[in-house]
């Protein structure tokens, strides 16, 4: 079992993962790549971002436009770098860390939870929620992102979903080289390799995986785990 997850953990997904400086990241876990996603883990993305902001509490800079970005801090704090860009309309609710040169474009909703590492685009109209942004990733057009990673270099095309919640509201089950893995997980949308690149209005289903480099086909629906430089259609 140990080979199977190794075929799909955090070094096989996010290579260049340990070479990132700039901003924070958080430490991935140490068990499964999906254990990152767990809100009850002590080691998990909600645990280590509300770490995080105990440390750097909330910032806005001063260029941030007050009158037209609405920021929520009832739920903890929102920490925005100096360097950021924060576009019109955009609501964002804590807790929150949008690191250096991130860009969040007109009327982008980021939702409780959200880490958007260095130099990473939340598009107009893109929903982010518990959701790592790994450095340059970008959602940028009408993008729903939940319980997700993305790792670097990825890019989701306009309109492209990542579904994180069965019909039936039932754990996601993963089958990985003939087993089947419990993630323990009833929300899990996915952990998309560095360098995948998803066309237009595709949607991934609750639970999929996307080795490193994959291509997705506009239009396409994707469930399952894919092995580096897959092309899905």
């Amino acid at each position: 079992m140990d080979g199977v997850l190794e075929s799909v953990g955090n070094s096989a997904l996010w290579p260049s993962f340990e070479s990132h400086s700039d901003g924070h990241v958080p430490v991935m876990s140490k068990g499964a790549s999906w254990d990152l996603l767990n809100p009850d883990a002590d080691d998990g993305l909600r645990f280590q971002l509300a770490m995080l902001l105990q440390k750097l509490g909330s910032n806005v800079p001063s260029h941030v436009d007050l009158d037209r970005v609405d920021i929520d801090y009832e739920s903890g704090p929102v920490y925005i770098d100096e360097t950021a860009i924060i576009g019109p309309y955009v609501k964002i609710t804590g807790p929150c860390y949008i690191g250096p040169r991130c860009e969040v474009r007109h009327s982008a909703l980021i939702r409780k939870n959200t880490w958007a590492c260095s130099d990473t685009v939340i598009g107009h109209s893109s929903e982010i929620k518990h959701s790592l942004l790994l450095p340059t990733a970008k959602a940028p057009h009408f993008n729903y992102v939940g319980d997700s990673i993305l790792g670097s270099g990825v890019n989701l095309g306009a309109g492209v979903k990542l579904s994180n919640l069965r019909h039936d509201g039932k754990e996601i089950i993963l089958k990985i080289g003939g087993s089947k893995i419990s993630t323990g997980l009833r929300k899990f949308g996915a952990l998309i390799g560095e360098g995948c690149q998803l066309g237009c209005n595709s949607v991934t289903n609750p639970g999929v995986i996307l080795g490193c480099d994959t291509m997705v086909v506009p239009n396409a629906t994707v469930s399952g785990v894919h092995d580096a430089g897959s092309f899905l259609t």
